[in-house]
């Protein structure tokens, strides 16, 4: 399916249903990955129990306080690209990815190790959690808590070695002009990017992995973008001419970095009619 077709899918989709609803923002009633032209083979769901993990096939990779990070970590088919969290209750928590030391480009650089990327082993992690970290591996959600909830009731970001320090995320579009993150652009299914403390001569070794996504003023998506070509089949590859399409302004380094991985992450159970840009 080619893009203008797709696209024309995906604004019928949102007029009906705007137009049956009204202009209205999503929960956070699901949690899927990668963004992609072909609804078929995009925008995965992701078991957000523990008990549905173990069924599709995640394995427990490290439990509460057995690593740098929080919660019960899962992985699939040992491929880092997607690492699920769940609390001591089994119910999701958070999401993670893991970048193989050593790449060729140096990737991470020095200046992203500990902030946000976190060295375990022999990959750097980087990490979100979706509730009160302080939460996960003491008392978790109950199954009320999980069913009222959803996905979760915040974004933080574990943004150095300790994990209680997480930067907790404004749900809110209108909360985020005091803050570093940069406003960029819209595009359909996937939202309004923003991106943290951007500018045209910036190095990229400083560029944050981490871009969110706001749709009718609320955050219900983000993502990673990481300086390297990653081979899992979860990721994005964007070509420089689609930068601008997302970002305002392009960092001129992007232009002599390669290709990026980036990895679209919805809390939302229906991203393809994430195009409330208003």
């Amino acid at each position: 399916m080619g893009m203008i077709a797709y696209l024309g899918l995906l604004l019928a989709a949102s007029f009906c249903d705007g137009f049956l609803f009204g202009h209205k923002t999503h929960p956070w009633d699901g949690l899927k990955v990668t963004w992609g032209l072909n609804p078929f083979n995009s925008f995965n769901n992701m078991p957000r129990t523990e008990t549905e993990a173990k069924t599709a096939g995640f394995t427990l990779i490290s439990g509460c306080g057995q690593s740098p990070f929080l919660g019960k970590r899962y992985m699939k088919d040992n491929d880092p690209a997607v690492i699920l969290i769940y609390d001591v209750n089994g119910y999701i928590a958070g999401i993670q990815a893991g970048v193989q030391t050593g790449l060729s480009n140096g990737y991470p650089s020095s200046k992203l190790q500990n902030h946000p990327f976190v060295k375990d082993g022999d990959k750097h992690y980087i990490t979100a959690y979706f509730v009160n970290p302080a939460s996960i591996c003491t008392h978790g959600r109950t199954a009320g808590q999980f069913g009222a909830q959803g996905t979760g009731t915040d974004l933080y970001l574990q943004n150095g070695t300790d994990p209680m320090a997480s930067i907790r995320i404004p749900h809110q579009e209108s909360d985020i002009g005091s803050t570093r993150w940069v406003k960029g652009h819209c595009f359909s299914a996937m939202g309004v990017h923003y991106w943290y403390d951007i500018s045209l001569d910036m190095s990229c070794d400083r560029l944050y992995p981490v871009f969110l996504l706001y749709n009718g003023g609320v955050l219900n998506a983000f993502g990673w973008a990481f300086k390297a070509e990653l081979s899992s089949s979860r990721y994005e590859h964007p070509s420089q001419a689609t930068f601008s399409a997302f970002m305002n302004p392009v960092p001129n380094c992007l232009y002599h970095s390669g290709k990026l991985s980036t990895l679209h992450i919805y809390l939302n159970g229906s991203p393809q009619t994430n195009l409330l840009c208003d």
